[in-house]
């Protein structure tokens, strides 16, 4: 027994924590179901619009298209000349897995071990690649919050805190990129605007949904606010695709902002669902190769960045 364990300890680990991730999930939507009505959020959506839910879901893809193009960008200054089709493929993948096969690999990883192995570029870069897109579409994210906290609470409650945060993380962030990744610095700029426009949309998609649910816009700034909280909360690797964390961001705000909470956690549940039928376009390249289109082999791998580092 003790053996086995030694043996499968890396296996057994991942399981717990995934194991944990539901429990999490599981516990914050048990609590909110104990508080509110579904029956009122079910007859919220029967007399939504579900024109404006269309283009939140247009909204919420076009934003992940433009998050696939960004992570393009690092990819070609390590020498990974990928076609956009072919890098939104596996793009697509990524999200496939990180929503629903949690347990057996995440996205990111699963991109790093296939890049690496299949076209021999450094498994550093490529692992740095797929982190720097991450953290800079967490740092758009921050940002856009410390904004819309300055605009909701109109310069008080600590909005001098988070504000001095958005001013130094800027210039900390791109020293950070100078020192230990010098290759990606000539597109920190481009990738940094990319990371707000990816963001915007998903603002955009939040927007449609806070008309599709006929609520009052007199909140407007409040429900924002909310929405991109609870999106930091939800890259916590604490829940299934951050299912549960959102919810009850959305739904502790509204009682702090006296909002409706029923229309709040709806609203937070649509968005999740725009989540899940994009994560689903995925789902053909679990059997469909993205890497093996043969009318998109014209691949250059260089050595090294085109970029001098």
């Amino acid at each position: 027994m003790r053996t086995w364990l030694v043996k499968n300890q890396k296996q057994i680990k991942k399981t717990a924590i995934l194991l944990l991730k539901i429990a999490v999930s599981v516990l914050c939507l048990w609590y909110i179901s104990r508080k509110i009505n579904f029956t009122e959020i079910y007859n919220s959506l029967l007399i939504s619009n579900w024109l404006l839910l269309i283009l939140a879901l247009a909204s919420f893809i076009l934003s992940k298209i433009l998050a696939s193009y960004r992570l393009n960008i690092y990819f070609r200054q390590i020498g990974l000349q990928l076609s956009g089709k072919m890098n939104l493929k596996l793009y697509w993948l990524g999200m496939f897995y990180n929503l629903f096969l949690p347990g057996s690999i995440s996205g990111d990883a699963y991109k790093v071990i296939r890049l690496s192995k299949h076209y021999t570029v450094s498994l550093k870069k490529t692992t740095a690649a797929v982190l720097l897109d991450r953290l800079s579409g967490l740092f758009a994210l921050c940002i856009l919050s410390v904004v819309l906290w300055v605009i909701v609470f109109k310069f008080g409650f600590y909005s001098w805190a988070v504000t001095c945060f958005a001013v130094v993380a800027v210039p900390v962030f791109y020293l950070v990129i100078k020192k230990y990744f010098k290759y990606f610095l000539p597109v920190f700029w481009q990738t940094f605007m990319l990371g707000f426009a990816v963001q915007i949309f998903q603002i955009v998609c939040m927007l449609c949904i806070i008309l599709a649910l006929n609520i009052p816009t007199a909140h407007l700034f409040e429900y924002l606010l909310l929405f991109l909280i609870s999106s930091v909360v939800a890259v916590l690797p604490i829940t299934i695709g951050g299912l549960g964390a959102r919810e009850m961001v959305f739904y502790w705000g509204a009682g702090y902002f006296l909002l409706d909470m029923h229309l709040a956690v709806t609203a937070s549940i649509l968005f999740y669902f725009s989540l899940v039928v994009s994560s689903l376009s995925g789902m053909p390249f679990v059997f469909l190769d993205p890497l093996k289109n043969k009318n998109e082999q014209s691949l250059n791998i260089a050595d090294e960045p085109k970029q001098q580092q």
